[in-house]
């Protein structure tokens, strides 16, 4: 049977990994790119992934007792320039709005002269400025703390250098913002919020993740700390799959977010800022595809049985429809990872062949196919996505139609746990924890132009201990890891009990630290 791609990423060759990432997008329907540069359309497909990760994690927030809100896309330039260090983060990316009307000049529409903006506004590319403005107008006692909200929305970050779902201009995401009575307690929501991260890539996504705190360089900017889950790719580099940010109180004194304490006193609230977005998508392309598609964790597949009759234009073609409807509504009525299955007939008048490999390519967890033989004899055949083929031959199983059915959640669950398990072995196999010199780790990695950053060969990360440097000694070490096109990820939050010496300066070290390329 041909394989559905045309693009093959071969165990022993990673040179074609981008254009590998890029098929997958292209033939799973997951999204393609705008007339806008930098921006994407997300295809039904892939937005009914999103649909699944939002109304997952939703509740998830909700149970830490965080309500949903909604504020403006357009930000006045004013509220980016009471935070120095936030602004200096964030205007290369910024897009800007300067008239509100356009008028037709010469023959052509232009932004009219007489209607430009007093202020320019800033198209939201996070949302701490003007979440603190309405904080310090909602907060006025500690009996208004904590304060808790999340938000559904869109961002806009100017990018360069743009790739589907991992890096657009516009993307989709989550960004919640709290405000709190003490650093401790603000802190502990900080954690809070990167913990559940934790557990929902890996229990939904099937991603295993390293969660830690960014190292000085990398914080948000503003942020006392910031903390990160990473998630190994199959090229091996790292993507920063979230971040949860413990803002101290310095977005407090800029927004004049203030409350009086308990002894009447006036005091500055500490924030927290945490946030995803559909760059988990290219996340669990990354970490699942294989040469034949997409292979989606079932918690997260808009559908994660499709049943496919092979239809005839014969007499016996209403049997087989009939017996595939059934069989759709009785996997409906069961439940699967806690929610009821989400089960779909394909009856559409295409060859079925064509149909099946489309469902294969977008990566449903269980596709079956059904001709009049499993109809008269109440049969189902069916792939397992996860598990397709032996060597380059497809996998086809049998299973009575009742047992089947009653069968079905517990399937579902054993796909969900197979692909964290390959993900989980992958990453555990390929953090290097025996380097203990700079020269060893750059000799590990080797040199990549910047031509070949893209395809450099398969390295996976190092974890190695260091001195925690900072200022000058810190951006040293940055602009020698830059050089090898090399990042620190983060510090992971289960540290042994001693250290050996720093990697990079030979000082007593005082954690550890991973290192690897990145996306």
């Amino acid at each position: 049977m041909q394989r559905a791609l045309s693009v093959s990423r071969m165990t022993g060759n990673r040179s074609t990994f981008p254009d590998w990432y890029q098929a997958i997008v292209r033939e799973a329907d997951m999204a393609e790119v705008s007339p806008v540069r930098g921006s994407m359309i997300i295809k039904p497909w892939g937005y009914g992934v999103w649909e699944r990760i939002q109304q997952v994690m939703d509740r998830r927030i909700k149970e830490m007792g965080v309500d949903n809100a909604y504020f403006p896309l357009f930000i006045p330039l004013s509220f980016f320039t009471k935070e120095a260090e936030h602004v200096e983060g964030f205007a290369k990316e910024m897009a800007v709005v300067t008239h509100h009307r356009l008028k037709s000049i010469d023959g052509k529409l232009q932004p009219d002269p007489e209607a430009k903006l007093e202020e320019p506004l800033i198209v939201r590319p996070t949302s701490e400025t003007i979440i603190g403005d309405a904080f310090s107008r909602w907060v006025k006692s500690y009996r208004d703390l904590p304060l808790k909200i999340n938000q559904w929305a869109n961002v806009v970050r100017w990018e360069m250098r743009t790739r589907l779902f991992l890096r657009t201009s516009e993307f989709l995401w989550q960004e919640g913002h709290t405000a709190h009575s003490s650093g401790e307690e603000a802190l502990a929501s900080t954690l809070e919020a990167l913990e559940m991260y934790r557990e929902f890539s890996e229990s939904v996504l099937a991603m295993p993740v390293i969660a830690g705190e960014k190292p000085e360089n990398e914080r948000f900017p503003g942020a006392a700390n910031t903390f990160s889950i990473e998630a190994m790719m199959q090229d091996g580099k790292a993507l920063q799959a979230g971040t949860s940010h413990y803002l101290g109180t310095s977005f407090a004194h800029a927004q004049n977010i203030r409350y009086q304490s308990d002894s009447g006193e006036m005091e500055f609230c500490h924030t927290s800022s945490w946030g995803v977005s559909t760059r988990l998508i290219g996340g669990v392309i990354m970490t699942h595809g294989d040469d034949d598609g997409l292979r989606l964790p079932p918690a997260i597949a808009p559908r994660q049985i499709v049943v496919v009759p092979m239809l005839r234009g014969k007499e016996e073609d209403a049997a087989v429809l009939a017996f595939a409807k059934a069989l759709v509504q009785d996997l409906n009525a069961q439940f699967a990872l806690g929610e009821p299955i989400r089960a779909l007939l394909d009856d559409r008048d295409q060859k079925s062949a064509d149909k099946r490999w489309n469902w294969v390519r977008r990566g449903a967890p269980i596709i079956i196919e059904l001709g009049p033989r499993d109809a008269a004899g109440g049969q189902v055949s069916y792939m397992r996505r996860d598990a397709l083929r032996d060597g380059d031959k497809v996998k086809s199983h049998q299973a009575p139609r009742d047992e089947f059915v009653a069968n079905a959640p517990s399937l579902l669950a054993q796909i969900q746990q197979a692909l964290f398990d390959e993900a989980k072995a992958r990453l555990e196999a390929n953090v290097r924890t025996d380097l203990t010199t700079f020269d060893q780790v750059a000799e590990y990695f080797g040199q990549v132009s910047d031509e070949d950053e893209e395809t450099a060969a398969f390295k996976g990360w190092v974890r190695a201990s260091w001195s925690r440097p900072t200022g000058d000694e810190l951006e040293a070490v940055v602009e020698r890891l830059k050089a090898l096109k090399l990042t620190l990820r983060n510090a992971p939050t289960d540290q042994p009990a001693t250290f050996g010496p720093c990697v990079f300066t030979g000082k007593p070290g005082v954690e550890e630290i991973l290192i690897g390329r990145a996306y």
